[in-house]
C-alpha cells in the first residue's frame, strides 16, 4: 500500500482488517519489524516550507533525507542532530526511530529538534500537534512521543523542524590506540571543560576522536587549549573536517553489511549487531565485555557491537541493549512494570485495535535488572 495524500493514508487505515507496518525507506527496521502488511509513505513527499531566516523547515514525511538535507545545504543549514544518511532514507523514518547521530551531546536528539507533527493514528483520525515554534505545554507532548514511537502510535504524514547553520571552520581532534577505558576518560574530560565539543566518539579501529565547530578564531584557541588538556593521553593529531564523524555515522550500517544476513550467508558468517546505551562510566566494562568488533558514540552514552548470533550481552544495572541485525527481536534488560504500562496505555489510547502494533520486540530481563 502507498498512500498519495494524507486522507488517503487515514482511509487505509480506516479499512484496515490486518496489521500494518508504517515504512519510509525501510532502512532502520528492527528484527521482527516490517512483518504486517507494508504501508509505504514514500509518496508522501515534498518541502511544504522552509524559512531559512526563521531556522524553520516543514517536510512531508516521505521525503527523501537527501533531498531534505540537500535544501539545507544550499542555505548553509543543517539539521542539528545529525542522521545518517542512509540510502533511501525518509525524514518521517528518521523521526520514527528518533535516529540522533554524534552530535546528540551538544544539540539533543531528534525530538529536541522536532517542533510540530501531522499523523493518522490507528483509527484513521488526522492528529496534528506542536506548530512552528517551540511551545507546547498541554496535553499529552505528542511532538515527544511520535519521536522514536516506530509507527505504534501513528502514522507520520507531515513534521516541522529547527534547523542551524552550518558553521564555517570544523576541526577533529584523534588519539590513536587508546583503551576503552582511556578513550572514556578522554572524552568525558574534552565533554565536561568549556571547549563546546559536538562529537566525542571511538572509531572501530581504536581511534578516539572529538569535533569542535564555530567560527575560525574560536575553535583556534580550543583547539590548543583542549589538545594541551588531553596531552595527559598521548599525542593528539588535529584534522581540519569531520571525515572521521561521516565514519561514525556510517557504523551502524557497516556493521550490518559485514554481519551478512544473520543465517550464516555472505558476510562474517551470520553475525548479530547489537545498540547499547548505558551511563559512559559504564562503558568500559560494556566494551571489555564484547566478543568482536565495536564502536562509541555519544561520549561513550552508545555502543555498536558485532557478536556470534547467539550471544546476548550481560549490561550494568541501568544499561539496555537491543538487537537490530542478525537473530530474533530481542532488548535486554526487562523494561520496569510501570513503563510497560505506559506503553500499553498510550497504544490503547491511539491504536485501540492494534492495527499499527506490528511484531512486538520481545524484552528479557538481564543483568543487572
Amino acid at each position: 500500500m502507498r498512500p498519495e495524500t494524507e486522507s488517503e493514508l487515514a482511509s487505509l487505515i480506516r479499512g484496515a482488517r490486518t496489521r500494518l507496518t508504517p515504512v519510509g525507506g525501510a532502512t532502520r527496521l528492527l528484527p521482527g519489524e516490517g512483518q504486517g502488511d507494508r504501508l509505504s509513505c514514500v509518496g508522501l513527499t515534498g518541502i511544504t516550507l522552509y524559512e531559512p531566516a526563521a531556522l524553520t523547515v516543514v517536510a512531508r514525511a516521505g521525503t527523501q533525507l537527501a533531498e531534505l538535507n540537500a535544501t539545507l545545504a544550499a542555505e548553509h543549514q543543517r539539521l542539528a542532530f545529525e542522521p545518517d544518511e542512509a540510502e533511501g532514507s525518509t525524514i518521517g523514518g528518521v523521526i520514527a526511530a528518533n535516529a540522533s547521530g554524534p552530535r546528540r551531546v551538544k544539540d539533543g536528539a531528534a525530538r529536541d529538534s522536532l517542533l510540530g507533527v501531522r499523523f493518522v493514528d490507528g483509527q484513521g483520525e488526522v492528529v496534528r500537534n506542536g506548530g512552528r515554534v517551540m511551545k507546547n505545554v498541554t496535553g499529552y507532548d505528542l511532538v515527544k512521543l511520535m519521536a522514536g514511537s516506530r509507527g505504534t502510535l501513528g502514522v507520520l504524514t507531515e513534521v516541522s523542524l529547527k534547523t542551524q547553520p552550518i558553521p564555517p571552520c570544523v576541526v577533529t581532534l584523534i588519539l590513536a590506540g587508546l583503551a576503552p577505558d582511556q578513550a572514556v576518560d578522554a572524552m568525558t574530560a574534552a565533554l565536561t571543560g568549556p571547549w563546546d565539543v559536538t562529537g566525542a566518539g571511538r572509531l572501530p579501529g581504536g581511534d578516539t576522536v572529538l569535533r569542535l565547530e564555530g567560527l575560525e578564531g574560536s575553535v583556534r584557541i580550543r583547539t590548543e587549549t583542549l589538545v594541551r588538556r588531553l596531552g595527559v593521553f598521548g599525542t593528539v593529531e588535529v584534522a581540519d573536517g569531520d571525515a572521521a564523524f561521516v565514519a561514525l555515522r556510517q557504523v551502524r550500517r557497516e556493521m550490518i553489511a559485514a554481519a551478512g544476513d544473520g543465517q550464516g550467508n555472505n558476510g562474517e558468517g551470520g553475525r548479530a549487531v547489537w545498540r547499547i546505551v548505558c551511563r559512559p562510566s559504564q562503558a568500559p566494562a560494556v566494551l571489555h565485555g564484547l566478543p568482536g568488533r565495536s564502536a562509541v558514540d555519544w561520549g561513550g552514552a552508545l555502543i555498536w557491537a558485532v557478536s556470534p548470533r547467539g550471544w546476548v550481552p550481560d549490561l550494568p544495572q541501568g544499561a539496555f541493549a537491543t538487537r537490530v541485525h542478525g537473530g530474533p527481536p530481542l532488548t535486554v534488560p526487562l523494561p520496569a512494570a510501570a513503563i510497560a504500562r505506559l506503553n500499553d496505555g498510550l497504544r490503547a489510547q491511539f491504536d485501540p485495535r492494534s492495527i499499527l502494533a506490528g511484531a512486538g520486540v520481545e524484552r528479557i530481563a538481564g543483568a543487572g535488572s
